[in-house]
């Protein structure tokens, strides 16, 4: 059954009588051909306005998608990415995350699709060489399942940590430019004007800490901001620290045009988390359950990943620790640093628990499972079997809607 439409979803109208035409690719013109054809210059699209709108994230476990859920906490818009790698071993069209992303949109939920290229233990192929033209003709197999069917695009998911560190300069570069340009001639040449699919750069990390502001970084943001059809950038700010989300956005926003916008389709205070798994458990924690005091924050999560906590018994261990209920309105307070730019397009923030957040735990693991709207993996199941949120989240998202 499809969700009930609210008015946050007027946009979305518009796309759908968009979507009619998305897969007629222009008369005489194939989708490899129109890598040849220069760059528009023009906007193919209206550009997306700082709509300031709050999501779910499901990085690459869209296949965890649950209407219920997103209906229970209001969402109107879902984010995850797609490997482009994985078109070769599987047909782009038989992709889960590519059917969920599409099929959302039918059920009237906005979408954004990142594009992953993973290069963490391979080279960039350089412009020109067989090996990039094998790399884009991977694209165009992607693509005309994308384009017009997405709300977003973002073209990158994490460049900068999804590549060999010695290739992180002029090469990065390089080879995201080649793919931006060609994503935008093939834009051009499947989705008739307007299209209502918005492209942007994604994801920028660690912008708080400068030694990570590179002369890559500073031409990755020229891009972006001398080509007409990017409308903005992706950033990820996961800090130990929320006043540093604040260096994130001085740093960005005077490298985009003024008509830009940006999305934060991730952030988290995950470092922060981390920096607590080994303190002890809070007294009073360990007193109503009858652990030792000496027992860590790290091992008492352990023993929810094996066997789920009652709600309230995770609520407890969370809420009763001053290093998590100091922060359990960060969703709310940097929402509201992210509006008060008057730039914001979309945020969306971690949905669920996900196995691989649980795998092999240990002290040093880091902790993604403590950002997660809703506590799947660690906390039992409610009485009608749905899955119950997690602590202190679920109101300020909804709130935040």
């Amino acid at each position: 059954m499809s969700r009930p439409r609210r008015t946050t979803r007027v946009l979305a109208l518009a796309g759908a009588l968009a979507l009619v035409c998305a897969f007629l690719p222009r008369s005489g013109h194939s989708l490899e051909a129109a890598a040849q054809y220069p760059v528009p210059t023009e906007h193919r699209t209206r550009a997306l306005p700082a709509l300031g709108a709050l999501g779910a994230n499901f990085n690459e476990n869209l296949n965890q998608v649950d209407y219920g859920e997103l209906n229970s906490a209001n969402a109107d818009w879902i984010r995850g990415f797609y490997t482009v790698a994985q078109a070769d071993a599987l047909p782009p069209a038989q992709s889960e995350n590519l059917r969920v992303i599409r099929e959302a949109r039918g059920r009237g939920l906005r979408t954004i699709l990142s594009l992953q290229f993973q290069k963490t233990n391979l080279p960039f192929p350089r412009p020109g060489t067989a090996e990039m033209t094998a790399e884009l003709r991977r694209l165009d197999r992607v693509l005309p399942l994308v384009l017009g069917a997405v709300d977003i695009v973002t073209i990158g998911n994490e460049p900068f940590i999804e590549s060999m560190p010695g290739q992180r300069d002029q090469r990065l570069n390089e080879f995201y430019e080649t793919v931006a340009r060609h994503v935008i001639a093939a834009r051009a040449n499947l989705c008739p004007a307007p299209c209502s699919t918005h492209l942007y750069m994604g994801a920028l990390n660690r912008l708080d800490l400068l030694e990570q502001r590179t002369p890559a970084v500073e031409r990755y943001l020229g891009f972006a901001r001398r080509t007409p059809a990017i409308e903005g950038v992706d950033l990820h700010p996961h800090v130990p620290d929320q006043a540093r989300i604040q260096a994130f956005l001085d740093y960005t926003l005077p490298r985009l045009r003024p008509d830009q916008t940006f999305l934060v389709t991730e952030f988290s205070l995950v470092w922060h988390w981390q920096r607590h798994l080994t303190d002890p458990i809070p007294a009073a924690f360990a007193q109503r359950y009858g652990y030792s005091p000496a027992v860590q924050v790290w091992q008492v999560i352990g023993e929810a990943i094996r066997q789920p906590f009652p709600a309230q018994k995770w609520s407890d261990l969370l809420s009763m620790s001053p290093w998590f209920e100091s922060r359990k309105h960060m969703l709310r307070e940097e929402m509201a640093r992210f509006r008060g730019t008057g730039r914001l397009a979309v945020a969306t923030y971690g949905f669920r628990q996900i196995p691989s957040m649980t795998a092999n735990w240990s002290a040093t693991k880091t902790p993604w499972l403590l950002n997660s709207v809703f506590a799947n993996l660690t906390v039992q199941p409610r009485a009608d079997g749905t899955a119950a949120p997690g602590y202190a989240w679920i109101d300020d998202f909804r709130a935040l809607q």
